[in-house]
């Protein structure tokens, strides 16, 4: 049977969420109040972030402004407990898939440039699979950005990066870890996109 690709990055999404899911819900009954990694966040603080951005991403890519990015934005209620704050989040990156899988070739909306849907899906995978890492790290347990999502992450995004495990180098791109011969950078650094692939993409 002939295998088909997704264009849009919703399937990415989907397994970056599942990756996520499965490595944090066990975790739902430890203290989230902690820091999440090297971050000043803590593990709530992050896992909101990226149920906002992941809404953030959705929003855009269904309204497809240009010049900026809606005048909106989710909040997460204090206090919810990290089971429900894990709802929000999945429930974000449905919104984002279902927005990914509805929007035409054509379809541009700002992020600091305009991108297509497939852009905002590699940003979607970044933000999933790096504060994954951060939370898992603040709550004691291993995590890895899988090599197959990495890879399309720093084709899109870091064209340039250091040759190395994808996962690590992924997480060398967004300022976490060192790699041989190349220090930790303490920030994310600039993305070296690919080439543009379509009108009106600026990266």
């Amino acid at each position: 049977m002939a295998t088909t690709t997704d264009p849009t990055g919703a399937d990415d999404v989907e397994q970056t969420l599942a990756a996520m899911t499965s490595t944090l819900i066990p975790l739902v009954d430890a203290d989230w109040t902690v820091a999440a990694g090297g971050l000043d966040w803590s593990c709530w603080q992050t896992a909101a972030h990226v149920a906002h951005d992941l809404h953030a991403y959705a929003c855009q890519v269904t309204a497809g402004p240009r010049e900026a990015y809606l005048p909106l934005d989710l909040v997460v209620r204090p206090g919810a407990p990290p089971a429900q704050l894990l709802r929000a989040v999945q429930t974000s990156a449905s919104l984002l898939t279902l927005a990914l899988r509805s929007a035409g070739p054509d379809v541009r909306a700002w992020h600091f440039g305009l991108t297509d849907a497939g852009g905002f899906a590699t940003m979607g995978v970044n933000e999933v699979v790096v504060h994954t890492w951060d939370i898992a790290r603040g709550l004691g347990v291993d995590f890895e950005p899988p090599n197959h999502l990495a890879q399309k992450v720093l084709a899109r995004l870091w064209a340039g990066a250091p040759q190395g495990p994808a996962g690590r180098v992924l997480l060398w791109c967004n300022g976490r870890v060192a790699l041989p011969d190349h220090p930790r950078e303490g920030a994310w650094v600039t993305p070296s996109p690919a080439p543009p692939r379509g009108q009106d993409q600026d990266w």
